[in-house]
């Protein structure tokens, strides 16, 4: 009996997948946009992995126009979709409500062609307000535009890997290359692990998971072996739908902070959970000094 019920548990287990900065991400060029989203929905594709890009509409801008059809037309397939990501990535701390509300209007223009009933925004650097004044005014702008907040609970840094991976290849440094890849890998199955004992910490049950990733020449290099990962602890990957509609994300949104943390220390402030942040693993010395 006991053998049945973890089995069912690890049914139970969900993660949806999300990706930002489409079409390229960190030191990415326009060039090499092509080859990192075909790589990705090649091994979403394989996997039955449905995901969802959040798309910069300036970046978008700058592929000559058959290219970004291509990109964004491929993302609308069966079992992906696209989701705003503002027009040029701005930090919501320092620009005003009427600012970030001509930025996601600027950045639907751009994915309306291929998507036109968006309906999820990812905020850049996952800020949402710094002051409950602000915080709440975006929310109802959100409200009035008919969007919904892609929340994120698990984070991997895989922007600071992407950059000494990038350079590295840029160099034709293989060797770093390589080191950086197999770090990223063993620090992307640490936080998984980290995020959901977060989340189950907080809610004392399995709670579906969204994993925050970027459209970067690392994880087009990668992805089939994240995707693994996620695959032994016997996740199930489904919609952002689908994970939003657990309870845990109706959690009523008071947190209010200049920082972008994962939903899993937003949902223990709120709920007046206690949570060691310090627990977290920070990425090797090595990578976040950049060589």
């Amino acid at each position: 009996m006991a053998l049945a019920c973890l089995c069912c548990r690890g049914q139970d287990k969900r993660v949806a997948l999300t990706f930002d900065d489409l079409p390229f991400a960190g030191r990415a060029t326009p060039q090499q946009a092509p080859q990192i989203n075909q790589a990705i929905l090649s091994a979403l594709r394989k996997h039955h992995a449905p995901a969802i890009g959040f798309v910069i509409g300036e970046r978008a801008l700058r592929l000559p126009e058959i290219t970004r059809h291509a990109i964004l037309q491929e993302w609308t397939g069966e079992g992906f979709d696209l989701g705003n990501h503002t027009y040029s990535h701005p930090d919501l701390n320092k620009i005003t409500v009427a600012e970030f509300q001509r930025e996601l209007e600027r950045g639907q223009a751009v994915i309306a062609p291929f998507n036109p009933k968006t309906r999820y925004l990812r905020f850049p650097y996952n800020h949402a307000g710094e002051t409950k004044e602000k915080h709440d005014a975006i929310a109802a702008t959100l409200k009035a535009a008919g969007y919904q907040v892609a929340p994120c609970t698990i984070d991997t840094t895989d922007y600071e890997f992407a950059d000494v991976y990038a350079r590295a290849l840029e160099a034709n440094d293989a060797a770093t290359a390589e080191r950086a890849k197999r770090a990223y890998l063993t620090y992307t199955a640490t936080e998984i692990d980290y995020y959901v004992g977060l989340t189950t910490k907080v809610f004392g049950r399995d709670v579906p998971q969204v994993m925050l990733l970027h459209a970067s020449r690392l994880n087009a290099d990668t992805i089939e072996h994240i995707l693994q990962l996620l695959e032994q602890r016997r996740y199930r990957f489904v919609t952002l739908d689908e994970a939003e509609s657990d309870s845990a994300y109706q959690t009523p949104d008071t947190f209010i902070s200049k920082f972008g943390p994962m939903w899993g220390y937003r949902w223990a402030t709120e709920l007046g959970i206690k949570v060691d942040g310090r627990a977290e693993t920070d990425p090797p010395q090595w990578i976040m000094a950049g060589n």
